[in-house]
């Protein structure tokens, strides 16, 4: 199976996807009363929590604005080709939908495109804008100060275990590791103790897009800091940090998974539907030991989704993960999340914002933060009861909040995401050492970031 599609492939792809948008319609203007919601459908399909939840508010909707229609239009794809189809559409009034869903991640460099619509005449009329948090407010704002997104939620990460492979390998079904050390010395306890399984899992990779620099290298390098500083980017100077040696620390560790065969093979961890295995496979069927990865896995274990799984949290562990040397503040996280968005191009606008204050209200979106196992950005929602024991697993992933970390949203970010999975995949293949593939990101941050580097 190839990796990744080739250029050529992938260009056919999108123009495809571009074409049969066009083909019927979306966003020509054709129908002021259809609101065309273009949202990631998952690539695993058993699971429909988005779907199921989106046809919900759509007969929501409808039955309260009479005349008024929704037209759904899922996009199946690998995060980092779903982010590639979306710019696309967003281009043209031709292909443009009246509301998008958009990573947090991407939001920056979208806005400055000029793909994104400033929401705040919408949002002074919206009572329900006063009971989202700050930081997730923050995360949907452009550098000019103006909001483009209403987040729907955020997430945190940490360390999943399967508790039935540690009592094999010997280790403690309540484990908590204090550091990288105690990470690698499980993974290689279980390789030892428990043959036929992967001790454990770090996304790596181009293939794996956003899934590798969020979940797997900035969970190590925020990890290698003390303290609140961040070891990516320079708030004060304005500027992407080069030459750290964090850096380099994070980049030996998952070199260290892959070297000595801790992880998945690295045709499996290129693969860029790894992700679905995992959660479909790989943890359901106790063939993983470790999993560093996010709070919303539940989501495809939940009743409905095709992989029901009732008994996960007796069967999984959860821990945080540790800072590098054990270090203040001990444990680290890293938050990101999704917006609704409304294309600076759509064809009806107001109607899109009428379909987010439906889809947001507060019970509509308590139920999706429960469909998909978020993490509550409404403090009402945060505030009730029947959220917090809602399922297993929303207490400790709300806790890791406190004391979590932001990516450095800023235009330039998705190119030094990538330019951090080009690193990772280096040392995952054993193309490049540790050093070879730090400076290659070196080199590759001055470009990403039109020269605004600073050495550490």
């Amino acid at each position: 199976m190839s990796v990744r599609p080739t250029a050529v492939l992938l260009a056919t792809a999108l123009a495809l996807t571009a074409a049969s948008l066009t083909a019927c319609g979306s966003g020509s203007g054709s129908d002021p009363d259809t609101v065309k919601v273009s949202f990631k459908q998952s690539t695993d399909n058993s699971v429909k929590v988005m779907d199921t939840f989106l046809a919900d508010i759509k007969k929501q909707f409808e039955k309260e604005n009479p005349g008024k229609k929704v037209e759904l239009v899922p996009i199946k794809a690998p995060d980092s080709e779903y982010y590639t189809k979306v710019q696309q559409m967003l281009r043209s009034p031709k292909t443009a939908p009246d509301l998008v869903y958009e990573d947090t991640f991407l939001i920056n460099s979208d806005i400055t495109s000029g793909y994104l619509r400033p929401l705040d005449p919408y949002l002074a009329k919206w009572k329900d804008w006063n009971q989202f948090i700050d930081t997730a407010k923050a995360a949907a704002k452009g550098e000019d100060g103006k909001t483009y997104g209403v987040p729907d939620g955020t997430d945190t990460r940490g360390l999943w275990f399967d508790k039935g492979i540690f009592e094999k390998a010997g280790l403690p079904t309540d484990w908590q590791p204090k550091n990288w050390d105690d990470v690698l010395e499980a993974a290689r306890t279980i390789k030892q103790k428990v043959p036929g399984v992967t001790p454990l899992n770090v996304y790596t990779g181009k293939p794996a897009g956003e899934a590798a620099t969020m979940q797997g290298f900035q969970m190590l390098l925020y990890g290698t800091n003390e303290g609140t500083t961040d070891p990516l980017y320079d708030e004060k100077s304005k500027k992407w940090i080069a030459g750290s040696q964090g850096f380099k620390d994070a980049l030996a560790f998952v070199e260290t998974v892959y070297k000595e065969k801790l992880g998945p093979d690295v045709s499996d961890a290129l693969d860029p539907n790894f992700g679905t295995r995992v959660r479909g496979e790989l943890l359901p069927q106790g063939k993983l030991g470790i999993n560093l990865d996010g709070s919303w896995l539940p989501q495809d274990w939940l009743e409905g989704s095709g992989h029901e799984w009732p008994e996960w949290s007796q069967k999984l562990g959860l821990a945080y993960m540790p800072t590098q040397q054990g270090q203040s503040p001990g444990k680290v996280s890293m938050s990101g999340g999704w917006t609704w968005a409304i294309p600076a191009k759509a064809a009806n606008p107001d109607l899109a914002f009428k379909f987010i204050e439906t889809m947001q209200t507060k019970a509509n979106a308590q139920k999706w933060y429960i469909a998909n196992s978020g993490i509550a950005v409404r403090k009402d929602v945060a505030a009730d009861p029947a959220y917090v024991q809602a399922q297993p697993g929303i207490k400790f992933f709300t806790d890791l909040v406190a004391t979590t970390h932001y990516r450095p949203a800023y235009p330039a970010y998705p190119k030094v995401s990538t330019a951090i999975q080009e690193a990772m995949e280096g040392v995952t293949t054993g193309d490049m050492s540790v050093e070879e593939a730090a400076k290659g990101y070196d080199e590759e941050l001055k470009t990403a970031a039109d020269g605004q580097v600073t050495e550490k």
